[in-house]
């Protein structure tokens, strides 16, 4: 990597979930985003380390939004 290169999880699907404040593509908070350049390598490194687990929870949460609250039955 060179020093112009910076770390990012960015997938260019730029919506934001209203409920949780995530982006739906790579599941960083806004402030995350709009900070991304300022933060240090190690600091990205961390918050792309829990990304995957938001994005499932928040998928999960919506998922069970559809479905009234109620998992599946049978």
């Amino acid at each position: 990597m060179t020093a112009e290169t910076i770390s990012t999880p960015c997938v260019k699907i730029c919506v934001v979930d209203p409920v949780s404040g995530f982006c739906v593509g790579c599941g960083r908070t806004v402030a995350e985003i709009g900070g991304w350049r300022a933060m240090g390598e190690a600091e990205r490194l961390d918050i792309m380390a829990g990304l995957a687990a938001r994005l499932v929870a928040m998928r999960a949460r919506s998922a069970r939004g559809r479905t009234g609250g109620r998992g599946r039955s049978g």
